[in-house]
């Protein structure tokens, strides 16, 4: 047994030496333990029920990711997904009359590695039927504190290990709400086009060559609207979550095809009710007051597939009768049985393992790394003399993944 085990690559690929070596690494995977302990009994004891979900199934919804696909023998002619997130499924639970619903496990999405994604990560979502915006950002706020106090006195009485909490910033409550395009507007000193109008890709880039802030952006990966969108707020919004939390809310419609719309009396423009709350410059958690109109849903999930561009980066052709376009038929007839007005939440557990246990590298808070460590170490790939473990924060910190949170799981 060596008496120290500094070489990365050696300790990903040996873990269980890791762990008994340096503590921080057990520290580290033994607070996520006691964090989804805590989240459980958090949930169960405000009267919600744990359900588990499929993790198989005919198609992949609940946000706009890329699945990994399989076949089985059950039905070899057809391929079955992995779920990118639970959230269709749970709210069909809603529907059969489970009030307060949440499920906490995995999700797997077959996109890039950096040093906050996993292709393979665990998510909690919960739906609480009657639940508002306003009491969404509430509990998440008492969640979050909760966590917080809970993780320092682990941090002080067992995982002495690990930094303490007071380094993070403030979680007084309440935290800093921010409302999307009038916080956008006022960092680039200009109004914004109407949004849900036809051509409003086009009328923003415009807008931002006018008055030179496209180079100062970078390159957007096959740009779209809502991508565009999410590069703006990521870099003049979510940045100021690094002095306190801050909850960004009310995103334009085309960032929230699940989530309830209205004209916002400020701007005019059409917005969602949903918020995310950001921590440290991080995205931990998504939140907004479902759609519950089939009608609406139905048509949202059209202008969707209208803007989705294809693994190629082109926009997919379309008939504008519709008849290429693929949509949850199911799920919208599954709305119009009667989802009642409803809140969801979903929360990436690895992200708020991060944040509390002081690192800055998700495959820290995997229990064998990330994907590219667990096939290294199954043999399938052969690391390279150097490391590849030993490479890997070069390789994240050069290999940022772009998401746009649709959905409510998008860590």
């Amino acid at each position: 047994m060596p008496v120290k085990l500094a070489d990365e690559d050696s300790r990903i690929q040996q873990r269980h030496i890791d762990m008994l070596v340096n503590r921080t690494t057990a520290d580290r995977l033994r607070l996520r333990s006691y964090l989804i302990k805590y989240i459980r009994d958090f949930f169960h004891e405000r009267d919600f029920l744990e359900f588990q979900t499929p993790i198989l199934a005919e198609t992949a919804g609940g946000a706009v990711a890329n699945p990994f696909t399989t076949a089985t023998v059950e039905s070899s002619s057809k391929d079955i997904a992995l779920r990118i997130a639970p959230e269709l499924w749970l709210k069909r639970l809603v529907v059969g009359g489970v009030d307060k619903v949440f499920e906490l496990g995995p999700s797997f999405r077959n996109e890039g590695i950096d040093q906050t994604h996993n292709p393979e990560f665990t998510t909690c979502e919960f739906y609480n039927a009657y639940a508002n915006l306003d009491d969404l950002i509430a509990l998440t706020e008492d969640l979050i504190r909760g966590t917080a106090e809970h993780c320092q006195s682990l941090i002080t009485s067992k995982l002495d290990s690990l930094p303490d909490i007071a380094e993070l910033p403030s979680l007084r409550l309440p935290f800093k709400q921010m409302e999307f395009i009038p916080s956008l507007e006022s960092a680039i000193g200009s109004s914004l086009p109407d949004l849900a109008a036809e051509g409003a890709l086009e009328e923003l880039l415009a807008l931002l060559k006018a008055r030179g802030i496209d180079a100062a952006l970078g390159p957007v990966p096959s740009p779209s609207l809502a991508k565009l969108l999410d590069k703006l707020a990521a870099t003049y919004i979510e940045p100021q979550s690094l002095e306190e939390p801050i909850f960004i809310t009310n995103h334009p419609v085309c960032m929230s095809p699940l989530s309830k719309s209205f004209i916002c009396p400020k701007t005019g423009q059409a917005v969602s009710a949903r918020a995310e709350l950001f921590i440290g410059g991080k995205e931990l958690a998504n939140m907004y007051e479902e759609e519950n109109d089939p009608f609406a849903q139905r048509q949202k999930f059209i202008q969707q597939a209208r803007s989705r561009e294809d693994t190629a980066g082109r926009v997919g052709q379309v008939h504008d009768d519709g008849d290429d376009i693929v949509i949850d038929e199911n799920y919208v007839r599954v709305l119009e049985s009667g989802l009642p007005p409803t809140g969801g939440w979903g929360c990436g557990i690895e992200r708020l393992v991060m944040l509390f246990s002081g690192t800055r590298r998700i495959s820290d808070c995997l229990s064998f790394g990330n994907l590219r460590n667990v096939v290294t170490v199954s043999g399938l790939r052969k690391p390279s003399a150097v490391g590849d473990a030993g490479k890997e924060g070069e390789k994240e910190k050069g290999k940022e993944t772009t998401r746009v949170s649709t959905g409510k799981s998008s860590c």
